[in-house]
């Protein structure tokens, strides 16, 4: 009736444009989409599904539905627009490839949510009429009283639809305790046990760890760092750089140019054994977020202590929300570990293949040592180089380490390029 209205009112071409703008208002409005698993990096070829979202759910534009966790990072999947979430086409944890259809998606902000249940159903849900009152519970059983044989009632179950999550977006909540585990005189005991499949990234990062001691001939060389200037120097002018630059002076940038003007002197320590990276410096460091990931800081050799810093700020704060990309990891031809970070005092890193050499960084701690053939208490730093025997000697591997302890307890040897 109503397009008849339309064409009996108005001439044939405006009928056809109320027409088309009353599909597009109304009869589109609740579009249903079907959103798809967006393309990975070459080097990688499926992941898995980890679910935020359930049916029913409501979504703004953008808001992040899903993230698919592959061997080397999380992509995340946002709605492409604003509407409810109609069909969730993969399992939690199913493995997907680029392209794959995962969810559909009816437009509209103010949709209900599909697993509403009906108004029709709300009295079924109802509790009971005040007439119908419960039977209380029976009482404790005591000392000398008898033991009740009766159990109470079963309270009625609500007739409407319960709202199905999958079990990525359900918050786990407290394990109750068995009744066996209590003991004697009431005590609860807090046993509990559970089991967590690991991720896709940490497997991969286990696999690769493994290769390393199955294939490289691993040996670790030592040495300790007096960190007396380079923390004086840090606490004279981290309120100044952090003025000027909006980042904090740490101790990790000295290491990483310490690297680089090493890499420079050795560069047999800079090459892999599939690769050759003659004089480029991309450095690698690790972060310790959900899994162990290694963003490349690249042209080190040409980069001032303020570049290290904001480098390693901009990729510490994507590795926090999850943000790194493949090309973020890819490339790296020496890589620096910081278990100082968490109280290490000592440690030997494993290698990162297929790079031949990795520098192992630890905490700072006040020791005695002998200073002009005095004991005085300064602030030392336990440092190792872990490295591949077959690619690289001792030699070599040993004076790289003393050019990294030369370079951070005087910065000045990079001015004197000593």
């Amino acid at each position: 009736m109503f397009v008849f209205f339309l064409l009996r009112k108005y001439n044939p071409r405006s009928s056809v444009f109320r027409i088309q703008y009353f599909r597009t208002s109304v009869a589109f409005r609740d579009e249903v989409i079907t959103v798809k698993t967006p393309a990975f990096a070459e080097s990688v070829t499926e992941g898995d599904v980890r679910w935020e979202k359930a049916v029913g759910d409501a979504v703004s534009e953008d808001e992040v539905v899903c993230e698919i966790e592959t061997d080397k990072t999380s992509v995340q999947v946002p709605s492409p627009a604003a509407g409810v979430i109609e069909e969730l086409l993969v399992p939690d944890g199913g493995k997907v490839e680029g392209g794959t259809p995962l969810f559909k998606l009816k437009k509209g902000a103010g949709a209900p949510k599909a697993t509403e249940a009906p108004k029709s159903e709300a009295p079924a849900a109802a509790s009971p009429p005040p007439s119908a009152a419960p039977t209380p519970p029976p009482p404790p059983p005591s000392a000398v009283g008898p033991i009740p044989t009766t159990m109470p009632p079963v309270p009625p179950v609500p007739a409407h639809a319960m709202d199905t999550k999958p079990v990525s977006a359900i918050k786990p909540t407290a394990a109750q305790t068995a009744p066996s585990a209590q003991a004697e005189g009431g005590a609860k005991s807090a046993r509990t046990e559970s089991r967590v499949k690991m991720n896709r990234m940490r497997l991969r990062i286990a696999q690769r760890l493994k290769e390393a001691q199955n294939t490289c001939a691993m040996l670790t060389t030592f040495n300790e760092v007096d960190m007396s200037n380079i923390t004086e120097m840090r606490k004279v002018y981290k309120d100044a750089f952090l003025k000027k630059h909006n980042i904090k002076l740490g101790f990790m940038s000295a290491f990483v140019k310490a690297a680089a003007y090493a890499l420079t002197d050795q560069p047999a320590v800079n090459a892999g054994k599939d690769f050759t990276s003659g004089n480029l410096q991309h450095v690698g460091v690790s972060f310790g977020t959900s899994g162990l990931v290694v963003p490349v800081i690249r042209n080190v050799e040409g980069m001032n202590f303020t570049d290290i810093e904001k480098a390693i700020n901009l990729l510490g704060e994507k590795a926090r929300k999850n943000e790194l990309a493949v090309e973020d990891m890819d490339g790296g031809t020496f890589t620096i570990s910081n278990g100082g970070v968490f109280g290490s005092l000592f440690g030997t890193p494993i290698i990162n293949p297929p790079q031949s050499a990795i520098l192992g960084m630890h905490g700072i701690f006040d020791r005695p040592v002998a200073v002009g053939g005095k004991v005085e208490i300064r602030p030392m730093m336990y440092v190792a180089l872990t490295y591949d025997h077959r690619l690289i000697d001792g030699r070599e591997a040993v004076t790289f380490l003393r050019k990294i302890k030369s370079v951070v307890e005087d910065p000045r040897v990079l001015l004197l390029d000593m």
